[in-house]
């Protein structure tokens, strides 16, 4: 199975930055990510075996509990690969960097348990958009630095599994497998019924 474990901003949050990009997107520009799907990734797994769900649930969890709540906030945008070539869109994270060592720790985390983790550099954005095609997105960009999100606190880690669409045109469907306190070593993961 294809899975993630990310950060997720809280709904004002996300409800904030959404209402600063209606004006701002166009029909014929990029293919926006729902609101309701946005999120800090911290890990990628391409293909999780099924076995090992619960014993990289558990693990992430034992990281998680480690690893102190962080104060966040969504403010600037970027692109990747980069401006003049943008294919993704992304919001920035202040605050992102307190989320490093959390990410080396889950990645680790998911490798020991056998999800073998996507091992490219922990770089904490929130992914708003992708072009069809390479872009010059300077524009957006500049748009995107004006904007500084209320911040929150970052209180727990969530699995999630990612339903890739069976037709074309269609988005992914993201299920929560189960959320993970931060900073509470000992409390139990909540697992959705």
């Amino acid at each position: 199975m294809r899975a993630f474990v990310a950060v997720v901003p809280p709904d004002a949050a996300v409800e904030d930055l959404d209402d600063f990009l209606e004006p701002r997107r166009d029909v014929d520009g990029p293919r926006w990510s729902p609101p309701g799907q946005w999120h800090v990734t911290l890990a990628f797994l391409a293909d999780v075996p099924e076995y090992v769900v619960e014993s990289l649930v558990d693990a992430v969890g034992a990281a998680a509990a480690r690893h102190p709540r962080s104060r966040l906030g969504l403010a600037g945008g970027g692109c990747f690969p980069d401006v003049a070539r943008a294919r993704l869109l992304w919001a920035g994270v202040d605050g992102g960097d307190a989320l490093a060592p959390l990410a080396h720790a889950v990645r680790m985390a998911c490798a020991h348990a056998g999800g073998d983790p996507d091992g490219g550099r922990f770089r904490p954005h929130l992914t708003l958009a992708r072009f069809p095609r390479p872009v010059d997105a300077s524009r957006r960009v500049r748009v995107l630095d004006t904007y500084r999100g209320p911040s929150w606190e970052a209180a727990e880690v969530v699995v999630v599994q990612s339903h890739l669409p069976r037709e074309r045109g269609h988005r992914p469907r993201h299920e929560v497998l189960a959320r993970l306190p931060l900073g509470a070593a000992g409390v139990s993961p909540r697992r959705p019924s």
